[in-house]
This record gives structure tokens, C-alpha cells and sequence, in this order.
């Protein structure tokens, strides 16, 4: 099994859920609504799910292996983190499925100017688009 595509959907500044994403497998089958997580360990992706009507969650489609799983989680956490930096920032501005919830900042710019405030990626996009 190959993870051929990961698309970030919609990221979210606030919040445990970071994240939603879909995930793409051998250019044949995708899976949409993967989310990634901040938990007590850090981050982690979370399959979609459904709430059953004793109110417990269950995943829809998941890996069975912990080797598909690893491979899934490595992919979908390393586009994530490439969706927060300002370089990735234009393939997400393309993709017109993206959804920015709330203005994000670019970590390595706040490091460098640390008293001059940067502009968020929400007002990035309203300069390029004007």
C-alpha cells in the first residue's frame, strides 16, 4: 500500500483537532475526514468516525495493521506541518477545497522578527486576491 496524495482540508488554530485531511491510497481509493489531533502525546491522526446511537465512537475505515497505520499517521503529520509554514502556503491557497478556520501566524518569521508582528495567512490571501 502506497499513500499516493494527503490534502489538507481545513486547518484549525484553535482547539484539540488540528486538522482535517484526506488521504489518498494507491491513486484508487481515498478517505476523507482524517483528522490530526493534539492529544496528551502530541499529535496523532484520528480516523473518521461515526457516533452510534449508545454514544460511543466508531471508526468508519481504518488501517488493520500497525504498519498501514504508521505509514498513514507519518504522511498526514508531515503535510500537516508543511501546511503551517508559509512555503506550502500556495499549493493550499489553490486547492479550492481548502477552508482556513482562523488565521495561523509562520513560526519561522515570528522567530526571526519577534517585535513585528507578521501577517496571517488569512491576510496574505485578501492581499493576493486583491
Amino acid at each position: 500500500m502506497n499513500v499516493t496524495d494527503v490534502r489538507v482540508r481545513k486547518l484549525l488554530a484553535e482547539g484539540k483537532m488540528k486538522a482535517i485531511v484526506s488521504v489518498t491510497l494507491d491513486n484508487a481509493f481515498v478517505i476523507h475526514d482524517v483528522k490530526v489531533v493534539d492529544g496528551q502525546n502530541g499529535l496523532f491522526v484520528a480516523m473518521p468516525s461515526r457516533k452510534t446511537p449508545n454514544g460511543e465512537f466508531r471508526d468508519i475505515a481504518h488501517p488493520i495493521s500497525q504498519e498501514a497505520r504508521d505509514l498513514i499517521q507519518s504522511r498526514v503529520l508531515e503535510k500537516y506541518q508543511e501546511a503551517l509554514t508559509m512555503n506550502d502556503f500556495e499549493a493550499l491557497k489553490n486547492n479550492p477545497d481548502f477552508i482556513l478556520d482562523a488565521p495561523l501566524r509562520n513560526p519561522v518569521l515570528m522567530e526571526d522578527k519577534e517585535e513585528e508582528a507578521q501577517p496571517s495567512i488569512l491576510e496574505t490571501v485578501k492581499t493576493d486576491i486583491n
